[in-house]
């Protein structure tokens, strides 16, 4: 008797999900596109990554390479240069993360308390607009400003007494103008979702709080954070799976010879590996392993969130 009632529950199941999918057919009609791009872009070239235990030659194609295993990976390891690169990616992520994660969280509260609704339009699209100009452009821009000769900021120096500084081209300041630019494109357009999460606060709560005699700021760390954790939880867990994979238009448009010490990071290496040294089995183990310790990164996070406070990606 319990088996029927279980495979009809089931059968109707099946049933109520198959009619849902057909009322919305239209809808999943529009996912074809991008399901499609996914698979072409996405999937299918996963299969290239077999040439990093191949000696891939462009002559004889993926197929026709023959098996190396781990002899890349095992060159890469030996490599001091990979090691100072690896070095530089992740002291330059590091310093990323610790000042470009909470800056659009700052960004959206002191936002969120701006009373008047014109200033704070007005705010948040210009803070939007570096995100839609390229590195290209940026790295021009920057390139002027901090001219040691005509740049604006040194001009200010050598008024101010100081000698000029070659900030692209000196070690000891490249990473740190790496670290202001990032958070200078990025803080607009990553307050967006707090912002949206924001808009979603009881305002009852808030009274309430006002009320019993709870200031700004205290209303802002009892409150107004613990009602976004889920987001920044989420947006945390993002934020360190991505620690390794650097932004080679930054670093790219930015880096010369003279910072190669400190600003030489992995994608640039593997650019200059696969295709200016056209070593392309060697570049994509590289590659590779910058992505495993990505997974790695962010399957470790993911735990350690759900175990701290229930929220969690999965």
């Amino acid at each position: 008797m319990l088996k029927k009632e279980k495979k009809s529950t089931e059968v109707t199941g099946s049933r109520l999900t198959s009619s849902i999918y057909w009322k919305q057919r239209y809808l999943l009609i529009m996912l074809i596109p991008a399901i499609v791009y996914f698979i072409v872009f996405h999937y299918i070239p996963l299969y290239g990554v077999t040439i990093a235990f191949k000696d891939y030659k462009f002559t004889e194609g993926i197929l026709g390479s023959s098996w190396v295993g781990l002899e890349h990976f095992k060159r890469l390891f030996s490599l001091e240069s990979f090691w100072q690169v690896f070095r530089n990616t992740i002291v330059i992520s590091l310093w990323k993360f610790v000042i470009g994660f909470p800056a659009p969280i700052i960004f959206s509260l002191i936002l969120n308390e701006v009373l008047n609704q014109k200033f704070k339009k007005c705010v948040q699209t210009i803070s939007y607009l570096p995100h839609f100009v390229s590195w290209v452009v940026l790295g021009g821009i920057l390139t002027q400003l901090l001219s040691p000769s005509t740049g604006p900021v040194n001009i200010v120096l050598k008024a101010l007494g100081f000698d000029p500084i070659y900030f692209l081209a000196d070690s000891r300041y490249f990473r740190g103008v790496l670290v202001v630019s990032h958070v200078w494109k990025s803080i607009g357009w990553g307050s967006i979702v707090y912002i949206a999460a924001l808009t979603s606060s009881d305002q009852q709560v808030h009274e309430a709080a006002m009320i019993d005699g709870a200031n700004r700021l205290q209303r802002i760390f009892h409150i107004t954070i613990p009602e976004i954790m889920p987001v920044i939880t989420i947006m945390l867990i993002l934020s360190v799976g991505g620690l390794i994979n650097d932004d080679f238009d930054q670093v790219f448009n930015l880096y010369n010879t003279a910072v190669y010490d400190v600003g030489d990071v992995l994608s640039t290496y593997t650019y200059r590996l696969g295709l200016v040294d056209l070593e392309y089995s060697f570049a994509t183990a590289v590659g590779l392993f910058k992505n495993a310790i990505s997974i790695v990164l962010v399957l470790s996070t993911n735990t350690i969130c759900r175990k701290i406070n229930d929220y969690a990606i999965w």
